[in-house]
């Protein structure tokens, strides 16, 4: 798996990654953050897989069913073939909720010959730190944690249950189902219940993007990065996942190993207000109601992340016992950066109101006044600390700073606050907004800006270059045709980017010198060209970065410079929105 050669299914309850060769190497039950039931992502022995494992040599082609997060894995021998189908359940119910079990269903479809294959079934519950026993009953294959924290999973199926255990050899001829669940099942599962969970399953995820706008241009890659979105939303609570794993490496072999399965509020603002152009507003709402849920109205303590549930505390730990991706430890569950200061997020969320009340406005009456108060906590926040050190929107974890994208989100949050209170009729706080954000903008303009290099720089008074202040410009801070942010551009251009690839920085930081490009700089690179005017090169650099996807169009944070496999947790929120929102640009004009 040089390329992370997955695609991922889910239900917005959790998610599963399934290789090229048809092997879910990637669980976590009942929800994203739940402790794995296969891992061997991050252990090819200790951390178990379901895999189909075909007798004989075959060829395999793995693709979506189109509009949907249901996968198709096409297995080919010389004389036979069968399809594999996973997918897990989403639908409305007769009573309009939503059917989104923690369950995956394999169905095993025969197109010709007779195939033979083994389920190779492996669980290793709570990440594999302690033996799981599986036992056989009548109806169920039953698997439990020997020791430590009690968790169980259900395997059912049509292929007899003792040719599963015992990792027999089946000959496939008819259509044949394997259901994982959490959940030990009341109804008898058959044949004609797996094909409606599909079909219902299916005309759910059309149904949803067809409510999506379309575009004349990378309409499948806009479609495939919202379907990514989308079951990176946890339905539960309206969080919205970095990504759905943890410890994928950003280097190989290298520690930059974190778990992204939580919600940061910037990463989740910009996905929302993506999701909202989009025309997605159930799952704005849903966002919307979890920051009513987190943020205390009139207290100041804010976090940068919650988990997805809300919880407040999200303590680190390394699982010693697993040996990394490709032998990359340590392996990383929680995450230490929720106790860190990081004023960029501010102004993303306001910025995600401002968006959302714009657009649906009519829709927001039942939270208006809830809103409102969240708006002011913010700028009264905002206020309070522009003028004191960060750790900045790439999480240093020492010695806070006066980063200058900190400061310019500082700013789009008393810019869009303003806005906000005169959509509301608020004069008095949009005077008052507007007279701090414009004393923010001048300690910018004064503090940040590099005369002699020609760049503003990635902190006050320095001389390091960051290509977060190209956001400068999508956050109508700064004019496309300012001769400073065509300089700011042309220079992060020059500096950091390497064959159409961009650093996020090169400056050494508390783990070394970055060793590995950061996808969603590279988009920021190519919509910051386009609006300066190089849109040839800009259009270039996009159909390039388009074919660094795996096979199934799917990008993870980050690409290795010199062999440009993917890289970093997968997939990636971050990546596949602003890979819509560039193509979105790159759609704006004839």
């Amino acid at each position: 798996m040089d390329n992370y050669d997955y695609g991922i299914i889910g239900n917005c309850q959790s998610a599963a990654l399934v290789s090229n060769q048809g092997s879910i190497d990637w669980l976590c039950l009942p929800n994203f953050e739940a402790g794995s039931i296969f891992a061997k992502m991050l252990d090819d022995k200790k951390g178990g897989c379901f895999a189909i494992v075909p007798e004989g040599q075959c060829a395999t082609l793995q693709q979506y069913i189109p509009r949907t997060n249901i996968l198709s894995t096409i297995f080919e021998g010389k004389e036979w073939s069968f399809e594999l189908i996973d997918f897990m359940p989403r639908y409305h119910d007769y009573n309009g909720s939503y059917h989104n079990p923690p369950d995956v269903i394999r169905i095993l479809k025969l197109i010709s010959g007779k195939p033979r294959f083994k389920i190779f079934y492996d669980p290793k519950i709570n990440y594999g730190e302690f033996p799981t026993i599986t036992i056989r009953s009548e109806d169920y294959l039953k698997s439990y944690s020997a020791k430590g924290a009690y968790e169980s999973i259900y395997l059912y199926s049509s292929i007899p249950l003792e040719v599963i255990n015992n990792g027999q050899y089946y000959t496939l001829e008819k259509n044949e189902f394997c259901n994982l669940s959490y959940n030990q099942k009341i109804v008898p599962l058959d044949m004609d219940n797996i094909e409606l969970e599909l079909e219902l399953t299916r005309a759910y995820w059309m149904s949803w993007v067809s409510m999506g706008n379309q575009f004349s241009k990378y309409n499948a890659e806009i479609q495939r990065s919202s379907l990514v979105l989308k079951l990176l939303s946890f339905q539960n609570t309206g969080a919205i996942l970095a990504a759905a794993t943890t410890s994928l490496p950003e280097t190989i072999k290298d520690v930059r190993n974190w778990d992204y399965r939580f919600c940061w509020i910037r990463d989740a603002s910009m996905t929302i207000r993506i999701l909202n152009q989009l025309g997605h507003v159930n799952v704005a709402e849903r966002f919307l109601n979890f920051i009513l849920n987190i943020i205390p109205y009139k207290d100041e303590k804010i976090q940068i992340m919650y988990g997805i549930n809300g919880q407040k505390e999200l303590p680190e730990r390394e699982l010693s016992w697993l040996a990394g991706y490709q032998n990359s430890k340590p392996v990383r569950i929680g995450n230490a950066a929720y106790i860190q200061k990081q004023d960029d997020i501010y102004g993303v969320l306001m910025d995600m109101i401002y968006e959302y009340l714009l657009l649906y406005r009519n829709n927001a009456l039942h939270n208006i006044e809830d809103l409102w108060t969240v708006v002011r906590t913010l700028a009264r926040h905002v206020i309070n600390n522009w003028d004191s050190p960060d750790q900045s929107i790439w999480e240093f974890r020492s010695n806070p700073q006066h980063f200058t994208l900190s400061k310019v989100l500082c700013w789009v949050a008393l810019d869009r606050g303003a806005k906000i209170a005169s959509l509301f009729n608020k004069a008095d706080y949009a005077k008052e907004w507007e007279e701090h954000s414009r004393i923010i903008k001048e300690d910018i303009l004064k503090n940040g800006w590099n005369e002699e290099l020609g760049f503003f720089t990635q902190s006050y008074h320095g001389t390091n270059c960051d290509a977060s202040n190209l956001l400068m410009e999508h956050y109508g801070f700064i004019d496309a045709s300012d001769s400073r942010y065509v300089s700011t551009v042309k220079k992060t251009y020059e500096n950091l980017c390497k064959d159409g690839l961009m650093f996020r920085y090169i400056n050494e930081d508390d783990f070394g010198k970055p060793k590995s490009a950061f996808l969603v700089c590279t988009f920021w690179m190519i919509k910051s060209l386009y609006r300066i005017g190089d849109k040839q090169l800009a259009v270039e650099m996009f159909d390039n970065i388009l074919k660094h996807s795996n096979h199934l169009g799917l990008f993870s944070e980050g690409l290795d410079i010199e062999s440009k496999r993917l890289l970093g947790n997968f997939p990636q929120a971050y990546s596949h929105l602003a890979l819509i929102d560039l193509a979105m640009v790159l759609n704006s004009e004839k």
